[in-house]
C-alpha cells in the first residue's frame, strides 16, 4: 500500500479523471467561507488542484490565486479556469507574501497538511482579521448504496479523519465554525467511475486491486440502475469550517 506522501502527491498523474469526476463546491458553502471577507476578497486556495475551488470562488467575486504543488493539476486548473493566477507551493511553504491576503482556503485538501507549520503559514500571509477557510465534499454514507460502495473503494484519508474528530487547526487561529450544506450530483455511470478514479487510493493501488475495486462497483452500479446514459443522484454533505486570524 502506498505511503500518505505518495498518496498526497498522486493526484497530478491523474488530473484529467479528477477533474471529471470530483464535484464543484455549492456556492452556498463556498459563500458561508466568504463572507467574513468583505467585498472582492483577495483569496489563495490552496491545494487548488484543477480548479474546483477556484471557479466558485471567482464566480462568487473574489481575487483568486491558485497555489497547488503538482505543476500537472495546476496546467489543468489554467484550462479550466482561465486568467487566475498560478503558483506553485504547499501550505507549510506558500509563495505568497506577508500580509498580502483577506483569505486563505484549503478545499479537500487540509488533510493533507501539518495543522502547526501550516497555521504558522496562514498566519504569515494573512491580513490581521483575515479568514482561514476549510471545505470537503463528502458523499452522504447514510444512503445504503453510497456506504457500500466507500466500503469496495476503502475510505478516503479525509473521510477517515472526519470518522475520527475532524480537522484541527493550530495557533494563532481560534476554534473553527462549522457549516453543513447537504446536496445531490446527478450522476451517470461514466461519472461514477471517474470519480473512483480520482481518489488517492485507487490511483496508487496495484492492478489487481484496481481491478477488484471495478468490479465490484459495476456490479452495484448495475444494482441502482446506473446503466448506460441513465442518471442517479448521489447525495452529498459539504462540510465547511472557518476562523478567522487576530
Amino acid at each position: 500500500m502506498a505511503t500518505r506522501e505518495e498518496m498526497a502527491r498522486s493526484f497530478g498523474g491523474a488530473a484529467a479523471v479528477y477533474e471529471a469526476g470530483r464535484p464543484d463546491y455549492p456556492a452556498d458553502a463556498v459563500r458561508f467561507l466568504l463572507e467574513p471577507l468583505g467585498e472582492r476578497p483577495r483569496v489563495a486556495d490552496v491545494g487548488a488542484g484543477t480548479g474546483k475551488l477556484t471557479r466558485v470562488l471567482a464566480g462568487l467575486g473574489a481575487d483568486v490565486v491558485a497555489v497547488e504543488p503538482d505543476a500537472e493539476m495546476l496546467r489543468t486548473l489554467a484550462a479550466s479556469v482561465p486568467g487566475v493566477p498560478t503558483r506553485l507551493g504547499t501550505a507549510e511553504q506558500l509563495p505568497l507574501e506577508d500580509g498580502s491576503l483577506d483569505g486563505l482556503v484549503f478545499g479537500q485538501s487540509w488533510h493533507w497538511v501539518e495543522p502547526v507549520a501550516a497555521c504558522a503559514e496562514a498566519a504569515r500571509v494573512l491580513r490581521s482579521g483575515g479568514g482561514l477557510g476549510l471545505i470537503w465534499n463528502l458523499r452522504d454514507e447514510r444512503v445504503d448504496w453510497v456506504a457500500r460502495m466507500t466500503a469496495i473503494m476503502r475510505p478516503s484519508s479525509a473521510e477517515a479523519m472526519f470518522a475520527d474528530d475532524g480537522p484541527h487547526v493550530a495557533a494563532p487561529f481560534a476554534a473553527l465554525e462549522r457549516r453543513t450544506f447537504p446536496w445531490t450530483r446527478s450522476t451517470t455511470r461514466t461519472d461514477l467511475h471517474a470519480m473512483v478514479r480520482s481518489r488517492s487510493y485507487v490511483i496508487t493501488a496495484d492492478p489487481q486491486e484496481r481491478a477488484r475495486i471495478e468490479t465490484q462497483l459495476s456490479v452495484l452500479f448495475d444494482e441502482i440502475g446506473a446503466v448506460g446514459d441513465a442518471r442517479v443522484d448521489l447525495p452529498y454533505v459539504t462540510e465547511a469550517f472557518r476562523t478567522r486570524r487576530p
